[in-house]
Formats: structure tokens, sequence, C-alpha cells
């Protein structure tokens, strides 16, 4: 057989895969087929009984496709193979979304996904007498293996005490840690009975939005991307308090004043500027870029807030 005859078939019976592993009609496609075969580390020639679950990101899938089927995507097409294919297989039960490493944010270039081993042994048996049987027994226990699979990631997430007895989840990693830091230690030293308005979270829009107390401050979330990643409201200070959480991402610089400033151009309130760090060595990384009259807080030296002209924060005194 051809080696182009053997990547036609190979594509086919991928999609094939798909269609009886139940996935919708719009994952049903090359491109899906792709994440499957590379996830599968199945090549043209090689038999389905052979298959294997390699961890794998998203670039990769698009390397594997190009390097032994002739595929050739843009880069600028990840983003289409992680919402549009390998979101599903995961909410699927096929695959699994960074199994290594559950904690790993969700948008780390570092993301893997697995075939989840339950998958694998199935289509190990793609074409045989089992099969059928193995695929059924499955597709009734996918409720209980993707509640299963959620609840290991679920634990992972990161916990944050907003009022006395209520607490919000998001995302994990270092970003979010440092958020929960901003919320539950800097906010009670520096802003005394300030409330939330808003939180970000890298795998939602947002973990947190009191719409209500936004709107009252004359500004509404709706440019997730561009919004600060933590908003608080001092009441009887009369600030809006903007805060960047920095961890791999940058500080509020002068590039970045003037964004925030338009941003809250409409709330009538003062606004204090906040860059937080979780050290002293990534807040040296970036104490060049910081923009004059911002303040900066380091989490492993929470009892300090430094104002850049020298004075002390405006929110202790205002």
């Amino acid at each position: 057989m051809q080696l182009n005859e053997q990547i036609q078939q190979k594509i086919e019976k991928a999609i094939n895969l798909l269609t009886l592993f139940g996935m919708p009609k719009a994952q049903q496609n090359e491109r899906t087929a792709y994440c499957l075969l590379s996830l599968l580390n199945m090549t043209p020639e090689k038999e389905w009984k052979n298959a294997e679950n390699p961890l794998m990101g998203i670039t990769p899938m698009m390397n594997f496709a190009k390097k032994y089927y002739n595929k050739i995507y843009a880069p600028n097409t990840r983003e289409t193979f992680r919402r549009f294919s390998t979101h599903q297989m995961v909410q699927a039960g096929i695959a699994l979304y960074n199994p290594d490493d559950p904690a790993r944010p969700v948008n780390s270039p570092n993301a893997v996904y697995q075939i989840s081993a339950e998958a694998l042994q199935i289509i190990k048996l793609y074409k045989t007498k089992d099969f059928t049987k193995m695929l059924d027994d499955f597709i009734k226990q996918k409720p209980t293996l993707i509640q299963q699979y959620a609840h290991e990631r679920q634990m992972k997430m990161v916990s944050i005490k907003i009022k006395e007895n209520h607490s919000i989840q998001i995302s994990p990693g270092k970003h979010s840690e440092l958020i929960r830091d901003i919320i539950e230690q800097m906010a009670p030293r520096f802003l005394p009975e300030s409330l939330l308005v808003y939180v970000g979270d890298t795998g939602e829009k947002w973990g947190y939005y009191d719409q209500e107390l936004a709107g009252n401050l004359l500004f509404n979330i709706q440019q997730h991307g561009k919004m600060p990643d933590v908003i608080l409201y001092a009441k009887e200070k009369a600030l809006l308090v903007l805060i960047e959480s920095v961890t791999s991402h940058g500080p509020v610089d002068s590039k970045r004043y003037i964004e925030l400033e338009a941003l809250f151009s409409s709330v009538m309130i003062d606004k204090v500027y906040i860059s937080a760090f979780p050290d002293k060595k990534v807040f040296a990384h970036y104490i060049g870029d910081i923009a004059w009259e911002t303040e900066v807080w380091i989490a492993d030296n929470p009892t300090h807030m430094i104002h850049f002209n020298g004075d002390k924060f405006i929110g202790a005194h205002k």
C-alpha cells in the first residue's frame, strides 16, 4: 500500500473513531483526527494495537501532522486546535489535560494532553471483536470518568476567602496563588474593610465579579483581557484600587498605567495602581519598568508597601 493511501485510510479511521466515541459533528474532522493520531503516536503504517499515549502539547501535535501526514497548519491555528478539538476530547473523556501536573496554569506554554488509559485500551482493540463491547462500557461509564478527571483538577484549584463565609475557586498556578495573597494578606493590612469588585482568572472570564458594585462605581467589565487581576474598592478612603499579579507578565509600567487610566476614566474617585510580586527576586527583575506614582507590594514581605516616589502608600493615610 502506498504512503498516500495509508495516510488517507488512517485519517478516515481516526474520524470514524471520534464518531464512535460520540464526539460532536464539529469535531468529526481532519483537525481533530490529527490530534487523536498524534496523541496515540499513530503513524500511517502503524497498527492500532500498537497505539501509545505520550504527553503532547498543541504545537507538537501540529508538527506530528506535518511530519507524518504532510499536513501543514499555520502557527496561529494553535488556538483553534485547543478550543475546537482538544477541549472537546477532554470533555469526552478521551484525553486528559495536564495529567502530569494538574496544577499547571491553563495559559501555560507547557500545557500537555494525553489519551486516557481507558480510551487507549479501547482504541488498541479497534477493528477487533472486543472493540464494540469495550466502547459501550466506556460510554456508559463516561460521566463518572469525566467527573473523576474533573475532581482531580478541582483538588488543585486555588481557594480564596473573600468574605467570612464565602470562598471562590480559581485556576491553579503561581499567578492565582499570588492573587490569593493579595486578597487575604495585602488587602486586610493596607485596605481594611475594602470591598472586592473583581478577580480575574486565567481559566475563565473572571473568578469573581460584583456587577452591582462596579455599576455604582460607573464601570463595567467588558474587556476581560484588559482588566487588572484584582479590583478593590476602599469606600472609607474613596479609592478604586487596581492590582496586577506579577509572576510572568509585567507590572503597572507607564504603558499599562495609561491603559488603565483610559479603561477607568469614567470612575469619579481616585485610583491607586499596585504591582504585586511573589518575592524580591521577581520584583528585582521588573523594578526598572514600574511606573512612577504607583505602589508595589511583595508577598514574602507582606507588611511593607513601596510607593514609587519614596512616600508612604497613599491608601494608608488618605
